[in-house]
């Protein structure tokens, strides 16, 4: 129902054309690939087959000319931020108005960003301009990424030392010179930067 209000809408717009409509992720890539649309509306919970993170993921990395725009009910940081590393340039929330939704399609296709959430400018400018594959920043070491992981993760600093086989001390130590380096005062500096980072993807070997 909703696909079909949102085909309903852009019909209305003759210098639009919807190409194609998916149910979930999967053929969501699949229509990517065959159609080759300028812009596409991904929806981030779909409720079958890959989300709209996966799926947006594959599509920027098969397709990185096509404008992604994320269309979600959730407006916190944490899935705007993993919208923009997905590829996204577009973030609009479902109960926006109409006139949004089809701004949102012309900026994007313009080659502009297009964010309308309760998130200031400069914190998704910030985000945009972060380089992925950049290491951010390059003076961590490795134990000390594995430190910012498990932290964030809620580990206290003896299951850290224990996990990781050293001390309490060491781990004070390090903590103390990663939030030096990065000139962060809080804890919430830090889970935002291993986010932007990927750090929850990192494994911890012993």
């Amino acid at each position: 129902m909703v696909r079909k209000g949102l085909s309903m809408l852009l019909a209305a717009y003759p210098d639009i054309e919807v190409v194609g409509e998916a149910e979930e992720g999967n053929e969501a890539v699949l229509l990517a690939q065959t159609l080759h649309p300028d812009v596409i509306l991904m929806d981030l919970s779909m409720p079958n087959g890959l989300d709209g993170f996966l799926a947006g993921k594959k599509i920027h990395g098969l397709l990185p000319e096509i404008g992604i725009i994320a269309l979600t009910m959730h407006d916190e940081e944490v899935f705007i931020q993993q919208a923009i590393k997905i590829g996204a340039r577009g973030y609009i929330l479902k109960n926006s108005q109409s006139d949004v939704l089809v701004s949102a399609i012309y900026e994007v296709h313009k080659g502009r960003p297009y964010f309308r959430t309760s998130v200031s400018e400069e914190k998704i400018k910030q985000w945009l301009e972060t380089k992925e594959d950049e290491p951010l920043p390059s003076v961590l070491t490795d134990r000390e990424k594995e430190i910012v992981r498990l932290t964030v993760l809620g580990f206290t600093n003896k299951q850290i030392a224990d996990k990781l086989m050293i001390s309490n001390k060491t781990v004070e130590n390090h903590k103390t010179n990663i939030m030096t380096k990065l000139k962060f005062t809080t804890k919430h500096d830090l889970i935002q930067f291993a986010i932007r980072n990927g750090y929850f993807d990192i494994v911890v070997e012993k």
